[in-house]
């Protein structure tokens, strides 16, 4: 038998509980119900499945924060598998800024009317309307910026760089990694998640779909400005 031993901070006697994670997932424990609050604790941070926490939790030997990226990666590579899927239902959201001089429209389906009800698939809609609101994208996906504007902002980069004096490789490789830098800026799912400042808006998506187990797509939007076109 191969086991993990290590110790969990508890309430108990000395503060800690010691817990025994033999190989194939069986557990051992001294105090059994400090795993359930872990488990708990973990299904309420990530919306998981009590079974996939808790294997979770045993591959990541007891470390919750390990815990909760393995699953968002184990999430985000199951979210890939539907993205073909058709999304038809869904809602409209809008958000007004304090102060009433931002407005945003977002329209984001999925691929039935039970999640387009379902009030956690609202809240996160609403979160879009307030990404799109702070952060201002011009598009929604990098598919979706027209061919001349891509053109015409590699040959701005290209032409900067060669008026530095860089030889042509070098600018077109600067150039390039400048037009990165434009679409993680102007395309909302390439955009930091503000909520949380690390991740990008299309890791958040496919961690809802994975979460509901459809596919969801943020269609189209719209953002207004007093003052701006």
């Amino acid at each position: 038998m191969v086991s993990i031993i290590f110790d969990l901070h508890s309430e108990t006697e000395g503060g800690k509980a010691r817990l025994v994670f033999e190989k194939g997932g069986r557990v051992k424990m001294d105090q059994k119900d400090n795993l359930m609050e872990k488990v708990k604790e973990l299904k309420e941070m990530t919306g998981a499945g009590f079974s996939e926490c808790r294997k979770a939790l045993v591959e990541a030997n007891g470390d919750l924060e390990k815990a909760v990226e393995i699953l968002r990666k184990k999430g985000i590579a199951r979210a890939e598998k539907r993205l073909s899927r058709e999304a038809k239902e869904g809602i409209v959201d809008a958000y007004i800024h304090i102060g009433g001089r931002i407005g945003v429209l977002v329209e984001v389906n999925c691929e039935t009317d039970f999640v387009a009800r379902n009030e956690e698939f609202k809240r996160f809609v609403h979160e879009i309307a307030m990404q799109i609101a702070a952060m201002a994208p011009r598009w929604v996906k990098r598919e979706d910026v027209p061919e001349e504007i891509v053109q015409k902002e590699f040959q701005i980069y290209f032409e900067q760089s060669k008026a530095e004096g860089k030889p042509d490789h070098v600018a077109e490789k600067i150039a390039k990694g400048k037009l990165e830098k434009f679409f993680e800026e102007n395309c909302l799912y390439e955009q930091i998640w503000v909520r949380d400042g690390k991740s990008k808006v299309e890791d958040q998506i496919k961690l809802m779909i994975s979460k509901f187990g459809e596919n969801i797509v943020v269609r189209r939007f719209a953002r207004f400005e007093v003052g701006k076109e």
